[in-house]
């Protein structure tokens, strides 16, 4: 969720009185369910705004539009900046939007609202996790997919060599800190993570993104297409049923699926890309996850183990 975006949300509703969620999609240039999700953002948060069902009706500030922030109430400021605050660290232009909209409050209680924005910090990085870098490519996509201006870019999958594409960038989207590049090539819709783009060039060539498009909806797709390969290889284990949360942590919750658990022990279904990913990533439990099957993933632990005892193991002196 884009701070900037709510910012808009809200000007746009204060400046026309009452929106639909698809003209604030068509507006925005974002999907109806992300503009939908956007206003019960704001209306969760204490903002007064809320549908109005039935024939033209739509979303709306109680007690009509206005064209600017002086309508709101002290808590109302403060919900709306607490909203907002976290999501503006990483960006100038989202700080200075905060001013302005900081400005326009009144001066009773600007202060409430300028110190709320600055209450909550926003840490989406998970204990022992490496930091991730914010891809230098990210601006660049983002003006190509706001402008509709083709790119040819370098990219490297994980397991080929770096291959030249033209694409029309349709999207943008933040996984978890992740980013990746929803599109179109001559081969149809795909999917690229931004970390893997080596090289990038925004064309003056332009596209026309198609009406139906529902980036909500392609995402959901891709997803389930991301997920399907991270999950093409996997192993049944037996493990102590205590760790199970700690197995879930470390692999991630939808690689390991509970095929049966006991007070004591439990047997499990854990995925990888690969079954050599895979017992890489269950050598580190030694003794604590027992492979039952399949034989192959069985046997590349021996192998590494082999590894282990060549490296590690006593010699003679």
């Amino acid at each position: 969720m884009r701070a900037d975006r709510l910012v808009a949300t809200l000007l746009l509703l204060q400046a026309r009185g009452r929106v639909s969620a698809r003209e604030l999609a068509e507006e925005l240039e974002v999907s109806v369910a992300t503009a939908r999700r956007d206003l019960e953002a704001l209306s969760t948060a204490g903002i007064p705004v809320y549908p109005q069902p039935g024939r033209g009706g739509g979303w709306q500030i109680l007690g009509g539009g206005r064209t600017d922030l002086s309508g709101l109430t002290a808590g109302e400021a403060r919900s709306l900046f607490l909203l907002l605050g976290p999501a503006a660290g990483g960006s100038g232009e989202t700080r200075s939007a905060l001013r302005k909209l900081a400005r326009a409050l009144p001066e009773t209680f600007r202060d409430d609202a300028v110190a709320a924005a600055d209450a909550v910090v926003v840490d989406d990085q998970g204990w022992g996790a490496l930091p991730r870098a914010r891809s230098p490519l990210l601006d660049d996509l983002q003006t190509a997919v706001v402008e509709r201006r083709r790119v040819l870019m370098s990219y490297e999958p994980w397991n080929r060599e770096v291959r030249e594409r033209e694409i029309e960038p349709w999207g943008l989207v933040d996984k978890d800190g992740v980013w990746y590049l929803l599109g179109r090539t001559e081969r149809g819709e795909r999917t690229y993570r931004v970390d893997r783009i080596r090289a990038l060039t925004v064309t003056d060539a332009r596209f026309e993104r198609p009406d139906s498009l529902d980036l909500d909806s392609l995402w959901q797709r891709a997803r389930g297409e991301i997920e399907e390969q991270r999950a093409a290889a996997s192993a049944v284990v037996r493990t102590d049923a205590r760790l199970l949360p700690v197995l879930r942590s470390a692999l991630g919750a939808s690689r390991v699926e509970v095929l049966s658990a006991g007070a004591d022990s439990a047997v499990v279904r854990v995925s990888a890309q690969t079954e050599l990913l895979l017992a890489r990533t269950l050598a580190g439990w030694g003794g604590l996850a027992e492979v039952v099957e399949p034989v192959a993933v069985r046997q590349a632990l021996a192998a590494l183990g082999a590894e282990l005892v060549e490296l590690y193991g006593p010699r003679d002196v």
